[in-house]
């Protein structure tokens, strides 16, 4: 399925944000490769209202930001609630990318350092200038249990459920998790981003 995000985003970000929580409260295994910002059950509350600002401006849709940004808010107990695994890629370059200002993106970089720590999460950083072999960066993705994965296109979202497809997107995710980098080596490339910043 197809949808262009002006019409999934037509009545108002906190609406489109709330739609995805059925699909998060059934999920048990989550993975996500984001090559653009950090995903959303990572962000903190300054730097989701930053990249939500930049929706607002982009596609002129409805500006209720901080209801939308509670909501995002809200789907992060999940990574707390037990019962679920959590499979974070993301590229260096994310890292470096500044959203928001600078002491936004410190404070984000910061969280995500101590969010690596949840014994539910794993967190992948795919360092620049490493060897990509068959981990080509690809369009941000996540992939829910083996029953969906949910693409980021620059003009809508695509829903992928056709099984075959899935285990592309799950074998991409595989070749992309070879080449990251965690733990200790992850949590140096972030702290070397927040020093960039200074």
């Amino acid at each position: 399925m197809y949808v262009e995000w002006r019409r999934l985003e037509s009545a108002g970000l906190k609406r489109a944000q709330e739609s995805v929580l059925p699909l998060f409260l059934r999920t048990r295994w989550f993975r996500f490769y984001q090559s653009q910002v950090v995903p959303g059950l990572l962000q903190t509350e300054e730097y989701t209202r930053a990249m939500l600002s930049t929706v607002v401006a982009l596609r002129g849709v409805s500006a209720d930001i901080d209801d939308a940004v509670t909501a995002r808010m809200s789907r992060q107990h999940l990574l707390y609630a037990g019962g679920r695994r959590f499979a974070f890629l993301i590229e260096e370059w994310v890292l470096r990318s500044v959203i928001g200002s600078p002491e936004t993106m410190a404070n984000q970089l910061v969280h995500l350092a101590g969010l690596s720590a949840t014994p539910s999460v794993s967190l992948g950083v795919i360092p620049m200038g490493v060897v990509r072999g068959n981990a080509w960066p690809a369009e941000s993705f996540a992939i829910y249990d083996v029953k969906q994965v949910s693409a980021e296109l620059v003009s809508a979202g695509l829903t992928v459920t056709q099984p075959r497809e899935i285990a592309d997107y799950a074998k991409s995710f595989t070749e992309l998790a070879a080449i990251a980098v965690y733990g200790t080596a992850a949590r140096q490339l972030i702290a070397s981003a927040v020093d960039a910043l200074e």
